[in-house]
């Protein structure tokens, strides 16, 4: 690897800007964006995928494959990576530095601790919450309703005990006991705040604006009224400042912290996007689990909040996830299957569909296994090109940049034939129960939405409140079009199942939680950690 330094000094960046984290890190500081923020802007291309499936799609090698190779084009081009969390590396998932020939260095610092994130990020949400249940047990002079308290401790670990706890045990000396829970950090709505400020001001502001529970008469209580905002600044001044690494062939990589795709919005810090399109000709980033979520996600949340028009989207896809999603039993989809492959090819279709719908110019990626066959990328090949859609191979796992190259030229290609008319899938002047629809209909291709308990009247409450032109972001398991992971391919003729709802007031957003969503995994019997 070359010192992280000299990867500063080739993409511009003063050394006065760079804090070193050992030889291979670094952070960039946030302000020197104000230096650069009057250049023009990079052209930027969306990472998606069709659903993922149990044997990953390599959406985030292809990442690094596709920015390698353009770069090896001599087109300036910076990744621009979502950091990982300690639950998925840990448990089934694994990693998220990529694999093979296209992954990002070094590998087991980024995969672990890094640069403390996560860590700082975990420290300054159970501030706020070791400061609401000091403030029960002094008085409460606030009046806060301990039944209404909304804001959870977390942990960046998967770990199914802490789902439902019950802290204060032990008497009056203890504090007040109360039924709660652990959420991972990634979940939670602080690193989502982090994720989208754009510097500590606007950091401290979102941070005031936590809505974090509700008094005895159903007053709302923000995170300003209990004066611990400043302290938790004090522990993230460093986290918004983006960290700056290499992929394996030495060219530069943004990672910048991680929220979950379902909870929230799943992309890397609106900063370092930012910052990448400053300093370069072409961002290639990426948004978490399918286009479904991940990919409207990012149009719908992210651009909307930064302002960002996306130059193209490219939907990764491999044969064995086709035939997966069409049936095809598990120990057979490394044989050939053009049955299976016809069947679950439907779940691609939807995505391109989808992805159409907020006008952006598309390419598939066809990441390949030294399984398939030469009919079954024929077959996808074709079928993507009658629906108006070019798609190309992608070696990258195996070849690096060199695997990659003619998905590059493809790219390079399409965005210099077709222009972006990037628009939403919703208006921020809908109602909340429209928006529910309208990506639930338009998006998922549900017949109807079901509203679960009182639901209904939570929505009507949040829009008293002037909530009601806020995004929002759709908690729903990625396996499915639907909200139940078992309906593969394209499901239709099914019903969506609001259970429950809540403002992220600092983020910016409303979470609307569907099916059986889980804000804290659990580990399976045999996990990656076994492997280390």
């Amino acid at each position: 690897m070359k010192k992280i330094i000299d990867i500063a000094k080739d993409i511009g960046i003063p050394e006065e800007y760079i804090e070193c984290y050992g030889k291979y890190k670094a952070k960039i500081n946030h302000e020197y964006y104000e230096n650069i923020k009057k250049n023009d802007n990079a052209k930027l291309i969306l990472m998606t995928s069709i659903n993922p499936t149990p044997f990953g799609e390599g959406k985030t090698t292809q990442s690094i494959g596709l920015s390698m190779a353009m770069n090896k084009l001599g087109l300036k081009t910076l990744t621009v990576l979502r950091e990982p969390s300690l639950g998925p590396v840990f448990g089934i998932k694994g990693g998220a530095v990529g694999g093979g020939e296209a992954i990002v260095e070094p590998k087991e610092d980024i995969d672990l601790h890094f640069t403390g994130d996560f860590h700082a990020i975990t420290s300054a949400n159970n501030l706020l919450c070791a400061v609401i249940d000091n403030h029960l047990f002094q008085g409460n002079e606030l009046n806060i309703d301990k039944n209404r308290i909304v804001i959870k401790r977390v942990i960046d670990m998967n770990d199914r005990a802490l789902r439902n706890v019950t802290i204060g045990l032990g008497g009056n000396k203890n504090g007040v006991e109360r039924n709660t829970g652990f959420e991972i950090t990634a979940a939670c709505e602080l690193m989502a705040i982090c994720d989208l400020a754009l510097d500590l001001e606007d950091l401290k502001n979102r941070i005031d604006n936590i809505l974090v529970a509700y008094d005895v008469n159903g007053r709302a209580i923000y995170a300003k009224e209990l004066d611990c905002t400043n302290a938790m600044v004090a522990l993230l001044k460093n986290v918004i400042n983006p960290n700056l690494v290499q992929t394996k062939e030495e060219t530069p990589c943004l990672i910048h912290l991680g929220p979950f795709a379902n909870i929230a919005h799943g992309c890397n810090s609106l900063i370092a996007t930012k910052m990448g399109l400053k300093m370069s000709d072409y961002v290639v980033t990426e948004a978490g689990f399918g286009a479904d979520l991940g990919a409207e996600k990012f149009f719908d949340i992210k651009c909307r909040i930064g302002n960002l028009k996306p130059d193209m989207a490219v939907i990764v896809v491999t044969a064995k996830a086709l035939k997966y999603n069409g049936g095809c039993n598990i120990d057979d989809l490394e044989n050939k299957n053009l049955e299976a492959l016809e069947k679950g090819i439907v779940n691609l279709q939807k995505h391109i569909e989808n992805v159409k719908k907020f006008n952006v110019p598309i390419v598939v990626c066809i990441n390949r296994y030294n399984t398939d066959t030469d009919e079954e990328i024929i077959y996808i090949k074709e079928f993507v090109k009658n629906m108006g859609v070019e798609a190309e191979v992608s070696t990258a796992y195996l070849e690096g940049s060199k695997g990659a190259l003619e998905l590059a030229k493809l790219v390079k290609k399409t965005l210099g034939n077709t222009s972006s008319k990037f628009n939403y899938i919703y208006k921020d002047s809908d109602n909340i129960k429209e928006k529910i629809e309208k990506v639930s209909k338009e998006i998922y291709g549900a017949t109807n939405v079901e509203y679960l308990n009182d639901v209904k009247e939570k929505i009507m409450n949040l829009e008293k409140m002037g909530y009601k032109e806020l995004p929002i972001c759709i908690a729903k398991t990625p396996a499915s079009l639907s909200d139940n992971p078992k309906l593969l391919g394209r499901p239709t003729d099914f019903t969506i199942h609001v259970r429950d709802i809540k403002v992220s007031s600092g983020a910016g957003f409303i979470v609307v939680y569907t099916g059986d969503i889980l804000t804290m995994p659990g580990l399976g019997k045999h996990s990656k950690y076994e492997k280390f």
